[in-house]
């Protein structure tokens, strides 16, 4: 009866250190899509603002244009 007792506690401490897990670290494909996410993110906000910079110096060339006309 004992060697039984000692088994059910031994399963016992097991069970309880396995279901005490952590959660498994961030695998690499994880992190290479979040960091293509994020890359994609930056891009977008630097083609807006240089969209932004060529529409004002266009804007700035066509005044210029047009005071050099007059």
């Amino acid at each position: 009866m004992k060697k039984f007792t000692s088994i059910l506690a031994v399963a016992t401490v097991v069970v309880a250190l396995a279901s005490c897990g952590s959660k498994p670290a961030e695998t690499a494909e994880t992190m290479v899509d979040s960091t293509a996410t994020e890359i994609e993110a930056v891009v977008e906000t630097v083609d807006s603002a240089a969209v932004a910079v060529v529409d004002t110096a266009a804007a700035a060339v066509a005044g210029a244009a047009d005071a050099a006309a007059h």
